[in-house]
């Protein structure tokens, strides 16, 4: 019996090792905690997150998870689109978005946006982010803060999986 529970600890053990690593580092499963990402992922859909990527790296438009910098959500993860870089100046007007004073096409957006906002120039090492149901989502144009650092980045969304007539890639 003893012998029994020497193999199957170290087993788990080690399952629980990698596991977690993977976890840290890889990738991880994040519910969508709110419908800001309306239409284009769900209240409580289940999301792949790239933990490997750079931030440096992502494009206009991807989506991604971070913690805000809003007082007392610090502890919270946010699922939005990425719309702004560090040097570029962001603008919202005429029911439309500009960066750095070209109009955006943005055919993932629930509804054209009912408010003005900005200009702002985005701070170099920081990202500024939109929810695609803008006019119902607690994103960088209302925080007192609107910039996110790229340390306070978890990753890139991958993919939804859950449910699975939700199943996509991004």
């Amino acid at each position: 019996m003893r012998k029994f529970f020497k193999e199957w600890s170290m087993i788990l053990v080690t399952a629980f090792i990698l596991s977690t690593g993977f976890r840290t580092y890889v990738a991880e499963a994040v519910k969508v905690p709110t419908g800001s990402m309306l239409p284009t992922i769900h209240l409580e859909d289940r999301l792949v997150v790239n933990k490997m990527s750079n931030p440096d790296n992502y494009n206009y438009g991807d989506v991604v998870v971070f913690y805000p910098p809003v007082p007392g959500a610090e502890n919270e993860r946010y699922v939005k689109r990425l719309i702004g870089k560090g040097g570029d100046v962001i603008q919202i007007k005429d029911h439309a978005l500009y960066r750095n004073g070209q109009l955006i096409k943005e055919p993932y957006i629930k509804e054209p946006m009912n408010y003005e906002y900005g200009p702002v120039t985005v701070p170099k090492g920081k990202f500024f982010f939109l929810g695609d149901n803008r006019n119902d989502s607690y994103d960088s144009h209302l925080w007192p803060t609107p910039f996110v650092d790229k340390s306070k980045i978890s990753g890139k969304v991958e993919a939804t999986f859950f449910p699975f007539s939700d199943m996509r890639t991004f």
